[in-house]
C-alpha cells in the first residue's frame, strides 16, 4: 500500500465516521427508514465520499441487507434495535462501517457488549495476528457478556472496489479459517451479538444487489441491457439498489423484474435480507481497520486509533 491509496483509506473513513455522529445526533422514534436512509447516503455524497453500498438499515431479528423500498413506510419505534451499516468509498477505497441505535433501555445490555466485543478485538488486532484467534476473542467477549456470535456472518478483507476481497475474518473460533492481518491491508471488523441460537438465515425479500461483470450480454433484452450497462459504467461490481433508479414504487418494481432477469442469467447477484434464526435481537458494530507501516488504523472513528 502507498501513501496515496492510505490517504484515499482514511479520508473514506473520515467521511463514515462524520456521517455515524451526524445520525446519532439526527434519528428519533418515528422516522421513517426511507428517510433515514436517503439522509445518510445524501450526506456521504456532500462530503466528498461516493457510496460503497447502499444503506442497510435492519431492525431486531433482521441482521444484515436491508436497504428501504420506495413503497417502505416503516418507521423506527422506541423498542427497536436498529442496525446501520454504511459505506464510503474514494476512487474504489473503501470504509465499512456500522452501529447500532435503540431508545429503550432494555436493549442496551445487548448493545453495550457488542461495543464492547468490537473494542477488544480492535485491541488485539497486530500485524501477523490470525483471522482464527481474532475470532476466539470476539467469541469469549461476547460469552463474558451472556451472548452468541452470529456464527454465519463475519468480518472480511477490503480491496479496490471489492466490498469482500476474499478474506473471511470469523466471529467465533472457526478451525476452517486460514489467513492472518498483514501490513498494507484493510479489513472490515464487525461482530454481531444476540441472545440467540447465533446462526442467520437468508430469507426470500432482496432489495440489494451487484452485477456480475461479464464479457458478451448474450440472451438479454433491449431492457436488461440498457440497465446492466448503465449500473456497471456507474458501479462496477459494487452493490447497489434498485432505489436509486427508480422515480418511484411503479418504476422500481417494473426495475426489479428486470434485475430478476439478470440474476436469472448470471449477470447479477441477489443479497437476500439475513434474519436470526429463533426471532431474536441482533445488535451490530462495526469499523475498518487499515495496516500502514506496522501500524493499526481504525479508519472510521475519529482520531483513527
Amino acid at each position: 500500500m502507498d501513501e496515496e491509496v492510505f490517504e484515499k483509506y482514511m479520508k473514506a473513513g473520515e467521511i463514515a465516521a462524520r456521517v455515524k455522529n451526524d445520525v446519532l445526533n439526527r434519528v428519533r422514534p418515528g422516522m421513517r427508514l426511507i428517510d433515514i436512509a436517503r439522509f445518510v447516503e445524501d450526506r456521504i455524497r456532500a462530503l466528498g465520499g461516493q457510496l460503497a453500498f447502499p444503506c442497510n438499515l435492519s431492525v431486531d431479528s433482521t441482521a444484515a441487507h436491508y436497504t428501504p423500498e420506495p413503497p417502505d413506510t416503516d418507521v423506527v419505534e422506541e423498542s427497536n434495535v436498529l442496525k446501520m451499516d454504511l459505506g464510503v468509498h474514494v476512487d474504489g477505497y473503501i470504509a465499512d462501517t456500522a452501529l447500532t441505535i435503540s431508545f429503550d433501555p432494555q436493549n442496551e445490555p445487548l448493545i453495550e457488549a457488542t461495543r464492547r466485543t468490537l473494542d477488544e478485538a480492535l485491541r488485539s488486532i497486530r500485524p501477523g495476528l490470525s483471522f482464527y484467534k481474532l475470532g476466539g476473542v470476539i467469541e469469549d467477549t461476547a460469552r463474558s457478556y451472556g451472548f452468541n456470535t452470529i456464527k454465519n456472518l463475519s468480518g472480511h478483507s477490503l480491496g479496490h472496489y471489492q466490498i469482500h476481497a476474499g478474506e473471511v475474518i470469523p466471529n467465533h473460533r472457526d478451525r476452517l479459517t486460514r489467513g492472518s492481518f498483514r501490513d498494507g491491508g484493510a479489513y472490515a471488523i464487525e461482530p454481531f451479538l444476540t441472545p440467540g441460537i447465533g446462526l442467520v438465515a437468508d430469507s426470500d425479500r432482496v432489495t440489494i444487489y451487484a452485477l456480475r461483470p461479464r464479457g458478451k450480454l448474450r440472451r438479454l433484452s433491449e431492457e436488461e441491457r440498457r440497465l446492466f450497462e448503465r449500473i456497471l459504467g456507474e458501479r462496477r461490481a459494487l452493490p447497489f439498489t434498485l432505489r436509486w433508479y427508480a422515480e418511484g414504487p411503479e418504476e422500481y418494481y417494473r426495475l426489479k423484474e428486470v434485475v430478476e432477469g439478470l440474476a436469472r442469467r448470471g449477470y447479477a447477484i441477489e443479497y437476500p435480507v439475513m434474519i436470526e434464526v429463533s426471532g431474536e435481537r441482533v445488535a451490530q458494530f462495526e469499523e475498518t481497520v487499515v495496516i500502514y507501516r506496522g501500524v493499526v488504523y481504525v479508519t472510521t472513528r475519529s482520531g483513527y486509533s
